[in-house]
């Protein structure tokens, strides 16, 4: 992964600043990989998208990450606290099975390819009723041939797939992209309770860098008051150097 400079992760972090969540995850994506077609980004399945989203993090921040929650048990609260490998959730990338996922169920023959960013959206401006109809748009968009009885099934006939053939879906997809969701339980050392904890490493890595842009930002100023220098000459030297200024100037 090529690395990222300081003044492009500002460029990051200042166009996301004022977009949601998704546009943000999209922010990142990019900054994973640079150059990338925004439109190859948004068809790529989850599992890869996190996966370079753990390696970006890896890169600026390091292996270990730090997650704190509560207890969600009753009367609880006790603070949780448990740690990740970055490196280790970057190696956990999606292994479609050639040809695409496979379903055989209730009377269905479909071939599936593996939920994308892209879907997601799609899913949600469609604002279904409930999660079972968010889960029949979601298979029906990435249903790549269907036959029901033996016959090609219409458009309307995936928007009505079987709770069975969603479940089947739905653990193909979670069996060849594991790495789409990361959900853990963390057992409260106070209660013994167990606790999920679902990790969405686009939001956790947007609040690392924002902490770390505005912190920059204040060196920025800092040395620019002490110097005269401008933002690109301070960008461009290395973090050590920029942390000697900076105690020459406290200790001035």
């Amino acid at each position: 992964m090529a690395v990222t400079g300081p003044a492009e992760l500002l460029a990051t972090w200042e166009a996301g600043l004022d977009r949601p969540g998704a546009d943000r995850a999209l922010l990142l994506h990019r900054a994973a990989r640079p150059g990338a077609d925004p439109g190859a980004l948004l068809s790529a399945p989850l599992g890869e998208r996190a996966a370079d989203l753990f390696a970006l993090r890896r890169t600026l921040f390091g292996d270990r990450m730090e997650v704190t929650l509560d207890c969600a048990a009753a009367g609880c609260g006790t603070a949780l606290e448990f740690e990740l490998d970055a490196g280790a959730q970057a190696a956990r990338r999606p292994r479609l099975p050639e040809g695409g996922l496979r379903v055989a169920e209730d009377g269905w023959e479909a071939r599936f390819r593996l939920p994308c960013p892209a879907d997601l959206a799609a899913v949600a401006a469609a604002r279904p009723a409930d999660a079972t109809a968010a889960r029949r748009l979601l298979a029906a968009r990435c249903a790549l041939t269907a036959h029901r009885s033996g016959q090609e099934a219409a458009a309307d006939d995936l928007a009505r797939l079987p709770d069975a053939v969603l479940k089947r879906f739905a653990e193909a997809a979670e069996q060849a992209d594991p790495g789409a969701e990361l959900t853990l339980e963390i057992a409260c050392p106070q209660c013994g309770a167990a606790t999920p904890a679902e990790l969405d490493i686009a939001a956790y890595l947007w609040t690392e860098l924002d902490a770390w842009a505005r912190d920059l930002l204040l060196d920025v100023h800092l040395l620019a008051s002490a110097y005269g220098w401008s933002e690109p000459e301070i960008l461009a030297l290395s973090p050590l150097r920029r942390r000697y200024y900076l105690e020459l100037c406290a200790d001035g």
